[in-house]
């Protein structure tokens, strides 16, 4: 059997705890994984001067493959997201979240199994912004309206969003042929082309012609608004769903909430040769140390990651265990049962036990 070498980076809030239950179920699949561990977020910064310090990213352009808790960002003002910055550095320009339903979940929906593909590295989340009353901004207000003829309030924030023909072309290349490996039946561009003509145009007309090269997956398109109503409303109709990357930020979490909610919610954000597994869910801080939270977002990440590497039938393994505890009910966290006071709800590291014990009880069966 293969070694393969990963990068861990545990995360802050209740990063390390879903992180260590992700490492344990996943060491119980029986890969032969050699982890490096690295610290990055908040919690680094003043030890490296940098949440996300140069040997993390080293780790990772080595290793190839990582797997992260969530990090925290500051709301509102401070650093830009690390998890932005990671994306962008790294250039995994495309984020496949899927959300699939599971029995035993509490959800007003069931048999949902949808997958969103975010471009990761564009739109407004490509960080050029410029501050209320700095003069480079009031510099750009006046070349806006010079070269734009449209005003623009003197005392706004203004951020620019970019989309190339380049970063739609490879986002779709990439949606279209995970589809085709995945046993996928459809793609879906979710855009606002009939309001923003130069940027979500460009983004819907890349993406028809893209479409063309794959004949053999059915392709359509949604303006977002009507997607957002379409998902609550029909969502068995939609399979691949391919978004820039501010509604892939929102209706990521639109999709988990068909779902049971964020604790379930894997992401793999990929590049050409790089991929960085995580769970879709913040570090919820006040939670950190607590032995609360739910960590099947982040164990459903590592079999994502599984199949990554080569070794599917490990990645099933552990997403079948996963599923067979959620279908028992009873070693589940507090956000999954039916009261969220229910007092037999278990924590994080009793998750872990009871998935370890689920892997260890098919490999006793199939032997």
């Amino acid at each position: 059997m293969a070694r393969h070498t990963i990068t861990l980076i545990p995360g802050d809030g209740v990063g390390p705890e879903v992180s260590l239950a992700a490492r344990r179920v996943i060491d119980a699949t029986g890969v032969d994984i050699e982890w490096e561990v690295h610290d990055a977020g908040l919690g680094v910064v003043d030890r490296y001067g940098d949440p996300m310090p140069a040997h993390v990213l080293d780790s990772i352009r080595r290793n190839k493959v990582a797997i992260k808790g969530p990090l925290t960002t500051p709301i509102g003002k401070g650093m830009r997201s690390v998890n932005v910055a990671l994306r962008r550095e790294l250039d995994l320009y495309a984020l496949v979240r899927p959300c699939k339903w599971y029995p035993g979940v509490r959800s007003r929906y069931d048999n949902v199994d949808l997958v969103i593909v975010r471009e990761n590295t564009e739109d407004l989340y490509a960080g050029i912004e410029f501050a209320e009353g700095e003069e480079t901004t009031r510099e750009l207000i006046a070349t806006i309206e010079r070269l734009g003829g449209r005003a623009i309030r003197g005392d706004s924030g203004v951020s620019i969003k970019p989309i190339s023909i380049y970063g739609t072309q490879r986002v779709f290349r990439f949606a279209f042929q995970w589809a085709r490996d995945n046993g996928r039946r459809k793609v879906t561009a979710v855009h606002k082309a009939n309001i923003m003509k130069y940027t979500d145009g460009l983004w819907l007309r890349v993406a028809e012609e893209v479409a063309k090269e794959f004949p053999d997956v059915e392709f359509e398109d949604r303006i977002v608004d009507n997607m957002a109503m379409q998902l609550v409303q029909k969502p068995e109709l939609y399979d691949v769903m391919v978004m820039p990357n501010l509604y892939g930020d929102i209706l990521s979490d639109l999709c988990a909430g068909l779902i049971g909610g964020l604790g379930l919610a894997p992401g793999a954000n990929t590049g050409d040769e790089i991929a960085v597994f995580e769970a879709t869910h913040g570090s919820a801080p006040k939670y950190a140390g607590r032995n609360k939270a739910n960590p099947m977002a982040m164990m459903l990440s590592g079999a994502l990651m599984l199949r990554h590497i080569g070794e599917r039938a490990a990645g099933d393994g552990l997403e079948a265990a996963i599923a067979r505890v959620i279908a028992e009910g009873r070693s589940v966290t507090y956000d999954m049962k039916p009261d969220r006071d229910d007092p037999s709800a278990v924590g994080t590291s009793e998750v872990a036990d009871a998935v370890v014990e689920a892997l260890a009880g098919s490999r006793v069966a199939t032997s």
